[in-house]
């Protein structure tokens, strides 16, 4: 099921779920993932109903390598899988900024009114290095002001199924003892559940921008609605590596 945030305009955004496409089997329906062992004329043709939703086409989407950076890129122009970053921004029209997700948040922001655009694909390691920071920084410059800047965190993996280990509290906990209250307790002394959407929020009103938007859905217990890496790693469905569907949040001017 796709989301629609009620402070981005419907036509510009769109936060897809698994719904809608053409792949089958554990790849059923709208799979992104073009690393992923479904046939890649399927996810091609996912990715063109996507484009299509805006009235665009796959060669007007802007599509980066992600990984678990906290790198933002200034978009001038479509690009599709040649740019290694998770962040990106534009203030070009017919440029579908895109992101690949199956649990991180993605986050897609906008100053309409000023004609700036952003999504951040923020895993707790890319929030916690920096990448929200890093593309409200970039939609600055480019010209955006940060009190008309309105950002919404889609789907991802709630904090009722994200469970850690002592590592990543230490980790994320070591700059700020206030990140302490985005973990509760776990199964024992060892595990705790961390709020992603939550630790993004916060970086987001920290930087000014108080007009956000959580959608507050959990992907890993919704099945039929939203791709989970976690849950097909827990059901074993996953054989190689990078080997699972994901689905796309889009943004454009």
């Amino acid at each position: 099921m796709s989301y629609l945030a009620h402070n981005l305009p419907v036509d510009k955004h769109c936060f897809f779920g698994r719904e809608g496409g053409v792949s089958a089997g554990i790849y059923a329906m709208l799979n992104t993932n073009l690393q992923s062992r479904d046939a890649r004329g399927n996810v091609l043709k996912n990715l063109d109903i996507i484009a299509g939703r805006f009235h665009l086409a796959y060669a007007d989407m802007f599509i980066m390598k992600q990984g678990i950076s906290s790198m933002a890129v200034y978009a001038d122009k479509p690009s599709q899988f040649e740019i290694q970053a998770d962040g990106a921004v534009t203030d070009k029209e017919g440029i579908l900024l895109c992101l690949k997700t199956a649990d991180c948040a993605p986050v897609l922001l906008a100053d309409f009114k000023h004609g700036v655009i952003g999504a951040a694909h923020a895993g707790w390691r890319g929030a916690y290095k920096g990448i929200v920071e890093n593309v409200v920084k970039l939609m600055l410059k480019k010209g955006a002001k940060v009190q008309d800047i309105a950002a919404a965190v889609g789907p991802c993996i709630g904090q009722a199924s994200f469970e850690v280990g002592t590592d990543m509290f230490s980790e994320v906990c070591f700059r700020s003892d206030e990140s302490k209250k985005f973990f509760l307790p776990g199964k024992d002394k060892e595990h705790f559940q961390f709020d992603l959407s939550g630790f993004v929020v916060e970086k987001l009103h920290g930087l000014g921008v108080d007009n956000v938007v959580n959608s507050g859905i959990d992907t890993y217990p919704e099945v039929n609605g939203y791709f989970s890496f976690r849950r097909h790693t827990h059901k074993g469905l996953i054989k190689v590596p990078f080997d699972y569907p994901t689905q796309y949040s889009c943004i454009k001017l």
